[in-house]
C-alpha cells in the first residue's frame, strides 16, 4: 500500500492531468470507451430490432473506432467505404 502511494505521489502530475487537460481520458480503458457507445445506443433504443440490426450496427461503429484511432475522419471513412475503397484506414 506505501509503495503505492509512493508512486502516486511521484507521478502526481501525470495522474491529475485529466483534470488540466481534457483532452486526456479519465482511464486508459479503450475496450470500455467502446463498449460504453453501444450500451448508450441500447439505452435509447431500448434494444436492437433484430440481430442483423445489431450485427451491422457494430460493424460500422467498429469500421469508425478504427478509423478515428488511425486519425482519419469518421465521414471521410464511410464515404470510402461506400465508395468501394475501406482499406484507407489500414494504409
Amino acid at each position: 500500500m506505501l509503495s503505492l502511494i509512493s508512486r502516486l505521489n511521484t507521478h502526481k502530475e501525470s495522474v491529475c492531468l485529466f483534470i488540466k487537460n481534457f483532452g486526456v481520458t479519465f482511464d486508459n480503458n479503450q475496450a470500455e470507451s467502446d463498449i460504453r457507445m453501444i450500451k448508450e445506443k441500447t439505452k435509447v433504443s431500448g434494444c436492437f430490432r433484430s440481430m442483423k440490426g445489431a450485427q451491422d450496427y457494430l460493424t460500422i461503429m467498429s469500421y469508425v473506432g478504427t478509423s478515428k484511432k488511425h486519425g482519419i475522419n469518421a465521414y471521410e471513412a464511410i464515404l470510402n467505404a461506400i465508395t468501394g475503397s475501406p482499406d484507407i484506414i489500414f494504409e
